[in-house]
């Protein structure tokens, strides 16, 4: 049986208004002076983001006691890539880029959670051992870090950035 709804084009989008695209802009230029100060934390985000990581300890940790550790970044990282998704399927063009932005925001976040896994100076919550020590010395790779935190961060800067790309050129196409 066939479905009467049909898939929807890119033209499909909702519009992107020019105070949609300055909210994003002033959103993204917020959340990028806060990540990248002395603070590094968005209190409203990263609130959200570490009870999201605490739950996903022990979600993932039904599923394997070897997943435990990874659970925190995952349960991270799965609230916002859900709203990417839904977001994008729903062609809602502004609430989409603004969950790619909080996406992004998510990897700064776990790239300085990564970067401390040698010298961990981090305070942690619960009984403070440190996900990303034990990840990375697991992968066998913890001299490399503040490497991968790098790549992370820029995979959170390309997000941010591409975001807002996209939001210009589509705001742009319509005018």
């Amino acid at each position: 049986m066939e479905s009467s709804r049909q898939s929807p084009t890119d033209d499909e989008w909702t519009p992107v208004t020019v105070w949609g695209l300055s909210g994003y802009v002033a959103a993204a230029l917020l959340i990028l002076w806060q990540t990248h100060s002395g603070e590094r934390w968005v209190f409203l985000l990263d609130n959200a983001n570490l009870a999201f990581h605490e739950a996903g300890h022990p979600l993932f940790g039904q599923l394997s006691d070897r997943l435990t550790v990874y659970g925190g970044t995952l349960g991270q990282l799965m609230f916002p890539l859900a709203a990417v998704f839904s977001f994008h399927r729903q062609r809602a063009a502004l609430s989409f880029a603004f969950c790619v932005l909080w996406l992004g925001e998510n990897l700064f976040n776990i790239s300085v959670y990564m970067a401390d896994a040698r010298v961990q100076l981090l305070p942690l919550v619960g009984n403070g051992e440190h996900d990303w020590t034990e990840i990375f010395s697991r992968w066998g790779v913890l001299d490399w870090d503040t490497g991968i935190a790098g790549l992370v961060r820029m995979a959170g800067w390309m997000l941010v950035v591409g975001a807002g790309g996209w939001l210009w050129s589509r705001h742009t196409a319509e005018h």
